[in-house]
Parts: structure tokens; C-alpha cells; sequence
């Protein structure tokens, strides 16, 4: 019957037709866990489950269901193993669907290593994760100058061994090379408005400079006390600064 079950809700999801998928998970699941069925076949269908919460926008649910599966996978199999390494890629999608960002951040950095030492480098598990890292890390709108550029670091990277593992065509190359572009896009914004604001700032301290010697220069005229030479030496300071004002 379990067999039954999670043909027709591939065939629903096939289909396109993921609320009538939904039912048919949702008591495939109730099923399972009422027989006693093995842990795994349970890990499998909360699995579905959360893809088909995702896939009908119940993402709050997808992510309570991606966790119970990464921490079920890792309880059984452990950290170092492929099902723990796609159950931590899922767990991350969906935490990063729901922009938050710092919690998808500090399980991929966690579990990156693990996909590269297990995986290598080239697996698209390792080359998903990394990607979703990057995500993570330029969409955040609390992203540093760091950040971004870290992240079109690891896109570069990623779309780089994409193209040689998977071909250009492929639509994780083309997904990897579209994000690249606009984590690049981010990184030129925001440089950008790094020197507008150290413009501001230094335009702030010339005028603050300008003020401060032109107040000098005019108590120094009213005392009498200011020689030609040194007259002239401040007018020079204060037409100077006032250039530099005025080219900005």
C-alpha cells in the first residue's frame, strides 16, 4: 500500500497537481509512522513532503519539515554522509527562501566542508551548497562589502566548475551564471555608495577646515596682528579648500 501511495503522489507531482500530491504525502506519511515503518522510509517521505509544501508556497512548513529531516539523517547516518549532506542543501534552501539568512549561513559553513571533503569539489551537492551560501550571503540586505564580495568570489568559482563538470547549458551552470550577475550587481551598488558616503564625509571635514581658517583669517585681520606674508598664505588656504568644495 506504501508503494501505492508514493507512486500516485509522483504521479499527482508529475501532474502539476500538488494540492491532490499534498494529501496523498500527508497520509503516506501518517501511514508510515503508524506501521513503524524504518526511519529512512520516513526521512524519504517528509522529504516529498517539504518539496510539496514548497512547491504550493506553505514555506514555513517546508522549513519545519527540511529540519526534522536534516536532524533525522543526521542522527542516523551521521554528519559525513551523502543523505546528511542533501538533507543540510534542502534545510538551507528553505531557510534562505525565507530570508534567514544568518541560520542558512552558519549550517553551510558548517556543512560546506563536510560536502567537499566527502563529495570533492565538483559534486553538485557541493556546488549547490556553495551556491545557496552565496545567496545567503549577497541577498541579505545587512550584507558588508565582505560579504558580497565574497560572494561573487564563490559564484565565480562555482559557475566555473559548473561549466566544466556540467556544461554551459545546463540549467544549474545558467542558474549559477544568472546569480553571479547580480551578486555583481549588488557589489558595484554598494561600492559605489561606499564613496558617496566617504565623499560626504570628506567634504564634511573641508568644510569644517574652511570654516576654522576663515574664522582664524578674520580674527587675525580685526586684531591687526597678521602680516602681509601670512595673509596671503591663509587667503591661498582658504581659495584652495574652497576649490577642492567646489570640484566635488
Amino acid at each position: 500500500r506504501g508503494v501505492a501511495m508514493n507512486v500516485l503522489g509522483n504521479g499527482l507531482i508529475s501532474a502539476k497537481h500538488y494540492e491532490d500530491a499534498l494529501t496523498v504525502q500527508e497520509a503516506e506519511l501518517s501511514m508510515l509512522r503508524r506501521v513503524g515503518a524504518p526511519e529512512h522510509s520516513i526521512l524519504v517521505a517528509q522529504t516529498n513532503l517539504s518539496t510539496t509544501y514548497a512547491r504550493i508556497g506553505r514555506h514555513e512548513q517546508a522549513l519545519q519539515m527540511s529540519r526534522d529531516v536534516y536532524s533525522g539523517e543526521l542522527k542516523l547516518y551521521g554528519e559525513e554522509h551523502g543523505r546528511t549532506v542533501v538533507a543540510a542543501c534542502n534545510y538551507a534552501t528553505s531557510l534562505v527562501g525565507l530570508e534567514r539568512f544568518e541560520e542558512a549561513k552558519s549550517l553551510l559553513r558548517k556543512m560546506i566542508p563536510v560536502a567537499q571533503r566527502i563529495l570533492g569539489d565538483s559534486h553538485d551537492h557541493t556546488l549547490s551548497m556553495r551556491s545557496i551560501y552565496a545567496n545567503a550571503l549577497y541577498q541579505d540586505t545587512c550584507a558588508t562589502l565582505d560579504d558580497l564580495s565574497e560572494a561573487v568570489t564563490t559564484f565565480e568559482d562555482t559557475a566555473r566548475i559548473a561549466r566544466r563538470v556540467l556544461g554551459g547549458a545546463h540549467p544549474s551552470t545558467v542558474n549559477m551564471e544568472r546569480a553571479l550577475q547580480h551578486a555583481r550587481a549588488a557589489l558595484r551598488a554598494r561600492e559605489a555608495e561606499a564613496v558617496r558616503v566617504a565623499d560626504r564625509a570628506a567634504a564634511g571635514a573641508l568644510q569644517r577646515d574652511l570654516y576654522a581658517l576663515r574664522r582664524r583669517f578674520e580674527l587675525a585681520c580685526e586684531a591687526g596682528t597678521v602680516q602681509v606674508a601670512e595673509r596671503d598664505a591663509l587667503q591661498r588656504d582658504l581659495d584652495a579648500i574652497q576649490r577642492r568644495l567646489e570640484v566635488r
